[in-house]
């Protein structure tokens, strides 16, 4: 049984609709309806390629009539599973047109006029100006036709499937012989090798049987020896392995505190080693700006100059156009396909679809997301008339660039500068430090990444306090004391050193990190820390326990940003990833205290190593729904920088 169903234009007017039952009225009619959610986080973010929207326990299903730009919805119970819907918003869709396309077309156009005038219409002054009850007369009799044949055919089918079948013993009883030369004999030469097998099995069982004796026998004698082999035991475990010799002698307390670069120096610099290590921690080149009210600033990634480089931009070009299509490059031949004045149909499109699909899946978008993407694209363009092979390309160009800007574009903002000033600068009695907890699997460069983050924060004079959480992996807790040291001795601002500014609180190894991340917000903010950054142990998505765990630190410490750092060299893993982490950080915590928290934001590591094939900004955005805060391009903390929606694009778009 279906709960709302509705046909609406693409500009937001509601030309039809019908609630089934008073519950499902009252959730029609708010903001936050499955159709209003659909709306807002599936067709405007370009997710149009989606089987199936699922929201609040409501399943939506929806398709397209492109040429006068309507929506044809159904909504119900996710529950239950209806095999009819698509085939009744295909129906409904073919007569609806059929037999209101004057009366649409006309409104359609009207639409147009005015918004061509400068006169956005809304709902509103659209329902005033135009009688959809008049217009659409008859509609309610000829829908309620339509939706019982197909219940009815799907209650036939239920009936079919569960219709009782013959009994097996009269099935058996018709093809029942009597005549004895049909029953099957065993051969005399089965018998006997299956004697002998039960013959060989029961001879190795003795045999073993008879080594385990012994072994025992001997396990018993010697341990029965007395308590002179207990002092020979001990004396061969007192017995180690000699120390290895650094040079001619064995190193002393204070050669191996020399070797323990993790802790500080009190004489560091004293022999001029500091100043070269400074030059290595930060680039100079790779520094970013300050703005005119003193705040440090990363910088843009810069793809270089590939305007000449996109295959699309030569398609469009005239002197290209007038030359073979083979210049025109892999996308451009398929464009050149499409020519002439006509109305864009599946078939056509087919081919151009395919070789996009390709063309993003070498640009390392996984092959699901490039699915999808594709279909969206092709979805807008069936029943679009276009003429000539200028507007073709163009059509064609824009809907693809339209839809990965679309998909790229941060629905939240990126600026967490400023959402750490507003949470400190807050009326609150006591002041609460803003803390961000980073996850992701293993060896992707959290903590690296951390500290590259705490370097950006610190330059804005903001007091750092990294919470070593990741209790598990060994060198961890070490591997943020050389971060913390490093970057105390980075100054700010004509500075000479940060100290002060960062620190870092850690309780060892084979602890509870949930705890350590607690107890570390609580130190910050007894101490006046701004930031807190918490770093976790890496862990595969499919490890339930470990995913448990990550949920407990998300729940119990409710941190204000959950990043997810991912490779940039994934492909289809990426989507994997993020998918699970994001699940089951969402199921976990919304079990454990009734609120669900996911993935906030992305960081994406080792940047630099993929060139423009930069899929995986793509593919990690469309899954979450989420931006892409930072990119880390290199090995000093200042290779750390902002990605420029336009520029991904180009990237991605160009050969």
């Amino acid at each position: 049984m279906l709960d709302h169903c509705s046909i609406s234009h693409r500009g937001g007017v509601v030309l039809w609709s019908r609630s089934f039952t008073p519950e499902a009225s009252h959730v029609a009619s708010s903001a936050t309806s499955p159709v209003n959610s659909l709306i807002r986080e599936a067709l405007i973010e370009g997710r149009t390629a989606e089987q199936k929207y699922e929201k609040d326990g409501y399943a939506v299903k929806w398709t397209f009539f492109n040429d006068l730009e309507l929506i044809f919805v159904v909504a119900y119970q996710r529950i239950l599973q209806l095999t009819y819907v698509d085939d009744l918003l295909t129906a409904m869709k073919a007569l609806f047109i059929k037999l209101f396309e004057p009366f649409l077309t006309t409104f359609v156009a009207s639409l147009h006029a005015m918004n061509t005038a400068n006169s956005t219409p809304s709902s509103k002054n659209a329902g005033t100006s135009w009688n959809f009850a008049k217009a659409f007369d008859g509609w309610d009799g000829i829908f309620d036709k339509l939706l019982k044949t197909f219940e009815d055919k799907a209650a036939q089918e239920r009936k079919s499937r569960f219709r009782p079948q013959p009994r097996a013993n009269q099935v058996e009883s018709e093809f029942t012989s009597e005549d004895d030369s049909t029953v099957p004999t065993e051969s005399p030469d089965v018998t006997r090798d299956e004697q002998q097998i039960a013959r060989n099995v029961q001879a190795l069982k003795n045999r073993l049987r008879g080594r385990g004796g012994k072994h025992g026998g001997r396990r018993a004698d010697s341990g029965a020896s007395g308590p002179n082999s207990e002092s020979e035991s001990g004396k061969r475990k007192t017995k180690t392995k000699t120390q290895r010799k650094w040079g001619d002698e064995v190193p002393t307390e204070s050669d191996m505190a020399t070797l323990d670069f993790s802790l500080d120096k009190p004489d560091a610099g004293t022999d001029g080693r500091l100043a070269s290590d400074l030059r290595s921690l930060v680039d100079s080149a790779s520094l970013g700006t300050r703005t005119k009210d003193g705040l440090y600033e990363v910088k843009d990634w810069d793809f270089g100059n590939n305007g000449d480089a996109s295959v699309i931009a030569k398609a469009l070009n005239q002197e290209a156009a007038q030359r073979s299509t083979s210049s025109l490059g892999a996308l451009g031949s398929l464009f050149a396909r499409l020519t002439g004045s006509k109305v864009l149909t599946e078939q056509d499109l087919k081919p151009v679809l395919e070789g996009m699909k390709q063309h993003l899946m070498k640009k390392n978008v996984a092959k699901e997301i490039a699915d999808k993407v594709c279909e969206g694209v092709g979805e807008g363009l069936v029943g679009k008339k276009v003429g000539g092979f200028q507007t073709t390309s163009n059509t064609v160009r824009s809907a693809l660039s339209a839809s990965l800007t679309s998909i790229l574009t941060p629905k939240t903002s990126t600026d967490l500068l400023l959402s750490i000033r507003t949470k400190l600068s807050s009326p609150s009695q006591r002041r609460v430090p803003y803390s961000i907890t980073f996850v992701g699997v293993n060896g992707v460069g959290k903590s690296t990444n951390l500290s590259k983050v705490c370097f950006w924060l610190i330059q804005n004079n903001l007091r750092v306090l990294i919470a070593a959480c990741d209790t598990f992996r060994s060198g961890a807790v070490e591997q943020l004391r050389v971060h913390v040291r490093n970057l105390s001795m980075l100054g700010v601002d004509g500075a000479t050193d940060s100290k002060g500014r960062v620190e870092l609180f850690e309780k060892g190894y084979g602890k509870d990190a949930a705890a350590i991340a607690k107890e570390a917000i609580t130190h910050a903010k007894e101490n006046g820390f701004d930031v807190v950054l918490i770093d976790t142990a890496g862990r595969m998505q499919d490890n339930e326990p470990l995913m448990r765990a990550l949920a407990k630190l998300v729940t119990v410490n409710n941190p204000d940003k959950i990043i997810f750092v991912g490779e940039a060299l994934v492909g289809n893993e990426a989507v994997d990833q993020l998918t699970k982490f994001d699940r089951a950080l969402r199921d976990f915590s919304s079990a454990s205290s009734g609120k669900s928290r996911g993935i906030d934001g992305m960081l994406v590591t080792k940047w630099d190593t993929v060139d423009d094939k930069v899929g995986a900004a793509l593919s990690m955005t469309y899954v979450t729904g989420q931006p892409i805060i930072f990119v880390g391009c290199g090995q000093t903390y200042t290779d750390l920088r902002q990605l420029r929606v336009d520029s991904v694009v180009q990237a991605i778009l160009s050969d």
